[in-house]
């Protein structure tokens, strides 16, 4: 038996019964849901319950990050939406028309998480158009959060469903 067989036979290569593709979903989702438009959410919290030095720390990390957000994509956002659109169909066309279930497993995590950024380009304009203060500002980003993370719930449901039957249709054959 040569190397590469035992490397590959120990260590499995496909994306959806690999735990290293598991663990990377959860590290994804988690720090989406934490990381609030740029802003820890505990950061959140803790200006909502101190006030003061906090509130003020907070309303200026989310204008910052808004307005920087808000700046790619005035500028340069039909490139984006063009470049991420053909990544998008090009994961999906491998993964799903062609059988290669790393493409599978990349479009999976990439395609809800474009849902994220573009739930998080409407949350910073709505902070932006009036939205940035006091407590607009928390029941916004708490609302982004809650959204973010339903997205996430939905995602690692489909994705492990998607993944079982990836798993079961490989090994029944």
């Amino acid at each position: 038996m040569d190397w590469y067989s035992t490397v590959f036979e120990v260590i499995d290569m496909r994306s959806f019964s690999n735990l290293w593709f598991w663990i990377v979903l959860a590290v994804v989702w988690s720090s989406a849901s934490h990381w609030v438009l740029g802003v820890p959410f505990d950061m959140v919290a803790r200006a909502r319950r101190q006030g003061g030095q906090a509130a003020q720390d907070l309303e200026d990390l989310v204008r910052i990050n808004t307005n920087r957000m808000l700046f790619i994509v005035d500028e340069a956002g039909l490139w984006l939406a063009a470049l991420g659109s053909a990544f998008l169909t090009g994961l999906a066309l491998l993964g799903f028309v062609y059988g290669i279930e790393l493409a599978q497993a990349v479009f999976l995590l990439a395609f809800p998480m474009t849902g994220v950024g573009l739930l998080s380009i409407a949350s910073a304009r709505r902070i932006q158009s009036g939205e940035g203060q006091g407590e607009a500002l928390h029941r916004r980003l708490r609302l982004h959060r809650m959204l973010t993370q339903f997205i996430g719930m939905l995602s690692i449901f489909v994705t492990a469903l998607w993944g079982m039957y990836q798993n079961l249709s490989i090994h029944v054959l």
